[in-house]
């Protein structure tokens, strides 16, 4: 029988967010689809360094990677944003993040069309797709052609976490040493400090600082916050732009402040998870803008620790308001030093979060810390429970199951016998 031949296009080589998106979904496609012939057209992904297959000795994915196409698949799948999508096979699926706005560029719906099924993240990030609807103009004479719409069927596939490396660890199980913070008690931020001016960045890291320095100035007890940021890599250049970003907030703000370390560079996904688990790590904060998932959220949430997070966007689909303390705010337009043209619009609006608020929260929690720590571990179950790489490849089998169509399967041929006379030879 001729097995299925599927090419996924993707950054599986990369240190990016959909990198890591690309391995799973891959890793997850070939386990419920053992019998397809699957293999994996390798890309880019903006600035992100690539040559993660070999800087960890990859024997999964390595094999399957092709230089170019040489015939047209019968699945083609791309991982990336939507006005990428192509048809190029008989079926074409699209796999995408979303947008982390109210918003998605005509260009994405455009592409959109181009895909037979688009799987996002987050049902957020599938009404952002849903709800644009564009009016089209003749270039000539400017009346209007009709209506751009997306047209393409969409599924939520949530990004699951590995718990073979995410978890919970006991102290001496963990080997990451933050012996030079002194404070036994840290907040936590994660998240590339990306362009936007003071309080506009996608990230919200410069709000994150000058909140925390705010809240806990002239204290006679300071906790930490621990940021583990970057730019773009992990360049010594790309650590003093952050530190220098982070002294630049600390002037404006007057007494006696906190301290604030940062963790710069490559952590491998083991690290990333001792730095959850450590005991001066006590809280995740995120005061993100808009977020198409959340992945980070999602892991460090395992740990059965406090999270405080903004109210808004994809992580809201596995972070319980019963169980972590979500963060009230009210939707703003983007500011134009934040916009990305035909990603970010400055059109679209997304997530302020209210600045009384987050102080309230984080005193609540630096004081009565053990008080939170029976929702938070509930949060960790809720999680275990739903949104794990074992629950996201059934939900994925499950997309396929019902949404692929039936492909013509080869079938061998068979004559049949024939019966001939006896013939004899005439002398």
């Amino acid at each position: 029988m001729k097995k299925i031949s599927c090419v996924v296009s993707c950054p599986i080589d990369t240190y990016s967010g959909y990198g890591g998106r690309s391995r799973d979904f891959v890793k997850a496609l070939i386990q419920v689809r053992p019998d397809w012939d699957v293999k994996i057209l390798s890309q880019r992904w903006g600035n992100t360094r690539h040559g993660f297959l070999q800087d960890h000795n990859d024997n999964i994915f390595t094999p399957l990677v092709i230089s170019k196409l040489t015939s047209k698949p019968d699945v083609w799948i791309q991982i990336t944003v939507p006005n990428e999508f192509v048809k190029i096979g008989t079926f074409n699926i699209g796999v995408t993040a979303g947008v982390e706005t109210t918003l998605a560029d005509a260009t994405w719906i455009q592409g959109g069309n181009n895909a037979d099924l688009i799987l996002v993240s987050s049902n957020f990030s599938k009404q952002a797709l849903e709800n644009p609807t564009y009016e089209m103009l003749d270039n000539t004479t400017k009346q209007s052609k009709g209506y751009l719409k997306l047209e393409t069927p969409m599924e939520v596939l949530f990004e699951g976490i590995n718990t073979q490396v995410y978890k919970k660890i006991s102290d001496e199980e963990n080997t990451l040493d933050l012996s030079e913070i002194k404070e036994d008690f840290c907040f936590l931020t994660v998240g590339h400090w990306i362009q936007g001016s003071f309080g506009h960045d996608r990230k919200n890291l410069g709000y994150t600082v000058k909140s925390f320095l705010e809240t806990f100035k002239n204290k006679e007890r300071q906790p930490a916050l621990i940021m583990k940021v970057s730019h773009a890599n992990s360049s010594i250049i790309d650590r003093d732009k952050i530190l220098d970003k982070i002294n630049d907030i600390r002037k404006t703000v007057k007494g006696t402040l906190p301290n604030i370390y940062i963790l710069h560079g490559d952590l491998s996904d083991n690290q990333i998870n001792d730095l959850y688990n450590n005991p001066k790590v006590k809280c995740m904060i995120s005061l993100t803008k808009g977020e198409g998932y959340g992945r980070p959220l999602a892991e460090f949430s395992v740990t059965g620790k406090p999270i405080i997070a903004s109210n808004w966007s994809g992580h809201l689909d596995f972070l319980s308001k019963d169980y972590i303390t979500l963060i009230n705010g009210t939707l703003e337009n983007v500011h134009e030093s934040a916009a990305v043209d035909k990603m970010i619009l400055k059109e679209a609006q997304w997530f302020r979060p209210d600045d009384g608020h987050v102080g309230t929260s984080l005193r609540s929690i630096y004081k009565e810390y053990r008080n939170y720590l029976g929702r938070s571990s509930k949060q960790a179950e809720y999680v275990l429970g739903n949104f794990t790489f074992e629950h996201m490849a059934d939900r994925l089998n499950n997309i396929l199951e019902e949404r692929l169509p039936k492909f013509p399967e080869q079938v061998e041929l068979k004559l049949p016998q024939l019966s001939l006379p006896k013939l004899k030879k005439i002398e």
